[in-house]
């Protein structure tokens, strides 16, 4: 029987949602620690686990305050269902106008709302920050974006994930990846999902070879069990840090497609692998 995947609130570039499955199929036993996700992105994997005990880390900022608020109970679903509802009107009136009224808002104040309102309103739903931190993607072209349906999609995705972090103990913190791996102890999991080194990535940050190496580094000392998503190959080359770094630990590979991406480079077929240490 199939299982239903939580899709989360946050979209985000490179999102697992077609591969959660598969990547909780590799975990057939007791996670006797905590769940860390150094890299939180959309947090798709963690939030299907449902883990006891999480800590969900990201570089950026917004992903954490969003799910802070939620936590804090300033977000609620009941709240998202209105402020969509009352922004997604006036992006309906004004049009394009309103979206980058709302972006300079956000890059002003930096409200989880506006942010959200954002993601699921921008071009392709990528997440995209200027040198300044400021948010920049531009406007996906659709003023009647927040349709009644489009609204409940979200007001769902906002209120089980709610239900997920009032229930657990979990830990949302904005933090470098190498600070959350050298807290991570013997008995916890870690599930690392970092921008895939040598593909067009947007993200808050860049990732460069130096990054690649440092969380190799890290995990090949860590004493208990990690997993890593990243990239075997496309139809043009492959990932040579595969065999530079990755090659002793066990390799398992899945062909998957990429939909999310401005650019046709970035929806074509690539080979998916999972890299574990157990």
């Amino acid at each position: 029987m199939k299982r239903k995947i939580i899709i989360p609130p946050i979209k985000i570039q490179g999102i697992k949602t077609k591969l959660v499955e598969w990547i909780m199929e590799q975990i057939n036993f007791e996670i006797k620690g905590r769940w860390i996700e150094p890299f939180m992105g959309s947090g798709v994997v963690g939030f299907n686990v449902k883990p006891k005990q999480a800590i969900f880390a990201d570089k950026n900022p917004h992903i954490i305050n969003f799910y802070n608020a939620i936590k804090k109970k300033e977000i609620t679903f009941k709240k998202v269902e209105l402020f969509l509802k009352s922004e997604g009107e006036n992006l309906l009136k004004k049009g394009e106008e309103y979206y980058y009224e709302v972006r300079d808002r956000f890059n002003k104040y930096q409200d989880p709302l506006d942010f959200l309102f954002l993601n699921r309103s921008c071009f392709n739903g990528v997440i995209r920050f200027n040198s300044k931190g400021e948010f920049n993607t531009p406007f996906g072209k659709n003023p009647n974006r927040f349709k009644k349906a489009y609204i409940t999609k979200i007001v769902n995705q906002v209120k089980y994930v709610e239900e997920l972090i009032h229930k657990y103990d979990w830990v949302f913190i904005a933090q470098d990846f190498r600070v959350t791996i050298m807290e991570a102890k013997k008995y916890d999991l870690i599930y690392c999902d970092p921008p895939y080194i040598g593909r067009h990535t947007n993200y808050f940050d860049i990732w460069t070879e130096e990054d690649e190496f440092d969380l190799y580094k890290l995990l090949s000392c860590f004493e208990g069990k990690f997993i890593l998503s990243t990239w075997y190959r496309d139809k043009s080359k492959e990932n040579e840090y595969i065999k530079k770094l990755w090659s002793k630990f066990k390799i398992i590979t899945k062909n998957h497609l990429y939909y999310v991406g401005g650019k046709e480079i970035n929806r074509n077929p690539v080979m998916e692998a999972l890299i574990l240490n157990f």
